[in-house]
């Protein structure tokens, strides 16, 4: 019994998609902790963001950032793969599952915003949000991108932690919330769908995607006790969460 317990558990290819404002940077902690227990994470960063961000540029529309991550998996040959998707990153992830479902085992919407009958960002967005959004962008960058938010939007609760995100954080180019990803099939395309929604505290902008995916039938629904970048502030919950899905 002692051997089995000591086992490593079989491999698996994680792919860690980040969310608005991040970069492939935020998922640090938890592939850390995959890598140590075995398997194999990949955390890129999207066009315009993080160490790419010199590549920000108004025609960054959703289907670049889906072909990044499209071609990450081409790329590198990945096949059975958990795709896993942060807030932004759903729209993202659930565009990888409708163009290249054959090389996934696993479709995962992290506290995310899942695009459905072909709307943007901004139409799921309250119209608060999307006007607030939009002129703060149009006054800094004459609209290239959206400024960065104040880090306690993301539900941190330590100084250490809003710092680390804070001091990382890059605009987000404004055409991606304004374009929707090309979806062609249901939302996962008939791969395995997990949706885990952090709940302390909620973050109201995903809250209609978190409802969506709690009806969907076959889809398996989770929550974990933390806030938003839950891959910052519950890095060991979340990968133990990874590691113990189907």
């Amino acid at each position: 019994m002692e051997k089995i317990a000591q086992a490593k558990e079989i491999q698996r290819t994680y792919v860690l998609v980040h969310g608005a404002f991040h970069g492939g940077w935020c998922w640090k902690r938890v592939a850390e902790r995959l890598r140590a227990r075995g398997h194999t994470a990949y955390t890129p960063t999207q066009t315009g963001l993080g160490e790419r961000r010199h590549l920000l540029s108004k025609a960054i529309s959703m289907d670049v950032f889906v072909s990044d991550i499209v071609n990450v998996l081409e790329a590198e040959e990945l096949t059975q793969v958990y795709l896993v998707g942060h807030s932004f990153g759903g729209g993202t992830v659930a565009g990888v599952a409708d163009r290249v479902p054959d090389r996934l085992k696993r479709l995962v919407f992290l506290d995310a915003g899942i695009p459905q009958g072909g709307m943007s960002a901004f139409d799921r967005l309250p119209p608060e949000v999307r006007d607030a959004r939009i002129k703060a962008a149009n006054e800094t960058s004459g609209g290239l991108s959206i400024p960065v938010p104040p880090v306690g939007t993301f539900g941190l609760k330590t100084p250490e932690d809003n710092m680390w995100v804070e001091r990382r954080m890059t605009p987000h180019p404004l055409s991606t919330y304004l374009t929707a990803p090309t979806i062609r099939n249901p939302i996962g395309n008939g791969v395995a769908t997990t949706y885990i929604r952090c709940t302390d505290p909620c973050y109201s902008n995903v809250g209609p995607s978190a409802e969506f995916a709690k009806a969907q039938s076959g889809w398996q629904y989770l929550e974990l006790q933390t806030g938003h970048d839950a891959m910052v502030s519950a890095p060991a919950q979340l990968c133990d969460l990874l590691c113990g899905l189907a």
